[in-house]
């Protein structure tokens, strides 16, 4: 019996049948010689069909291929170097399962909003289809790292009673005749695990109603979110650095292929190393004005801000010790400077902003439940909250880095609307 394989298992069949299942990706003919580009979900293989070869009805069929039709082919795989990926199958069978008519995506160039209204069959392509398997080992190298440091994985609500992150990017739903919303962030009650078990993460959706059109910003969007007990601001740098460059060492050693399809500058990857260097707030300020960028200390950075600051460096970049007035109520205030907060945020360099932001909490039941009154957030809902506090308060931070904006670093792109399947933004509901 002929063994069904896939494309990037080819390797290990060559100089035996084998059966493939996919899609046509592309077909071209020289007469009494066809070539059948198939892609099936791992890879992409040219296929040959000779007429002399085959019988008359499986050239034909040949023939009626049109792109994206779904087929499964047989025959020898061959190893043959001007090819791409390195092997060829050479066709002796050929069955069609649908011929697709009128694909819309063709060879030719198409507008972004058309990309995006076809998005379900844009993914097919081989660009959207090298930044996925990116994504995904993004995803698997943040799971590993943590999990070979024992962190636990401790799955947190998408539905809250409270805000996180603020109250104006929150999407409210009703629940039950109360109202509820769409998580901003695990945090809360990532604290609450991490007193149970330590070390946790929580990894899932987030949402933000922002009403922003830049590259930088989605709706919907996937966080990781380590939360670790007897941990200060140091030691919280600490794992989040080692994090990041665990996904870009991971990254280099195996999608060195897709990488490749994306036209990326690996070298701007290879130069990346811990420890990552380290600029307080107040410094930033000072690069700023040094610029040029007029900027009142005081003030949140925006994106092109962040894209002036890193610059200056070819490494990730660690900004540490914000003002208490631009972040959230749990952040523990700087001992020696009042009007700051123990927080990080980690900006990619090359201009793409962002990727971790994090701190240490506040632990004092006192001081926590001054800062709710301080910004009139109801109490009530955060009783539950404030229990940590009461019941073997310890010193203790987290972080949360976006999946997205560490894809769009890693391969290169400009959007985030590329780097995950099915983006949602303040203008795109659909597909």
């Amino acid at each position: 019996m002929t063994p069904v394989t896939t494309i990037q298992h080819l390797s290990d069949h060559v100089g035996h049948d084998v059966e493939l299942q996919g899609w046509v990706y592309n077909t071209r003919s020289s007469g009494k010689l066809g070539f059948l580009m198939i892609r099936d979900g791992t890879g992409i293989v040219q296929g040959v069909v000779s007429s002399q070869g085959v019988p008359a009805e499986v050239f034909a069929a040949f023939e009626t291929l049109t792109q994206e039709s779904a087929i499964t082919v047989r025959g020898e795989v061959r190893e043959d170097q001007r090819a791409p990926g390195g092997y060829e199958i050479l066709v002796s069978d050929l069955e069609v399962h649908q011929i697709a008519e009128d694909y819309p995506i063709s060879p030719k160039e198409h507008g972004t909003a058309f990309l995006m209204d076809h998005r379900h069959l844009w993914l097919r392509s081989r660009r959207q289809h090298a930044i996925m398997l990116i994504r995904h080992e993004v995803i698997r190298a943040c799971r590993d790292f943590l999990d070979s440091n024992d962190f636990v994985l401790v799955d947190t609500p998408i539905i809250t009673p409270n805000a996180v992150e603020g109250t104006t990017t929150l999407f409210e739903l009703e629940y039950f005749g109360r109202s509820a919303y769409l998580t901003q962030s695990g945090q809360l009650y990532n604290e609450a695990n991490a007193m149970a078990l330590r070390k946790v993460y929580c990894f899932g959706p987030t949402f933000r109603a922002e009403k922003s059109k830049t590259r930088r910003h989605l709706t919907e969007f996937w966080m990781v979110e380590p939360e670790i007990a007897y941990c200060d601001l140091e030691c919280n740098i600490g794992w989040a650095e080692e994090l990041v460059a665990y996904i870009v060492r991971r990254i280099l050693e195996t999608r060195m292929e897709q990488l490749k399809v994306l036209e990326r500058d690996v070298g701007r990857l290879e130069v990346i190393k811990t420890p990552f260097p380290r600029v307080s707030y107040t410094e930033a300020v000072d690069i700023l004005h040094k610029a040029g960028v007029e900027f009142e200390w005081g003030g949140d950075f925006g994106g092109s801000d962040e894209t002036v600051i890193s610059e200056q460096y070819d490494q990730p970049l660690i900004v540490h010790r914000f003002p208490a007035a631009i972040k959230a109520f749990y952040m523990k205030r700087d001992p020696e400077d009042e009007r700051l907060v123990l927080g990080v945020d980690i900006l990619a360099p090359e201009g793409y902003g962002e990727i971790v932001g994090g701190g240490q909490r506040e632990d004092d039941l006192q001081v926590l439940v001054q800062r709710l009154e301080e910004e009139d957030l109801p109490r009530e809902v955060y009783e539950w909250y404030l229990d940590l506090r009461r019941f073997g308060t310890v010193p203790h931070s987290g972080f949360g880095m976006g999946i997205e904006r560490v894809v769009a670093w890693i391969t290169g792109v400009q959007h985030l609307r590329e780097t995950i399947p099915y983006p949602r933004t303040l203008t795109r509901l659909e597909p």
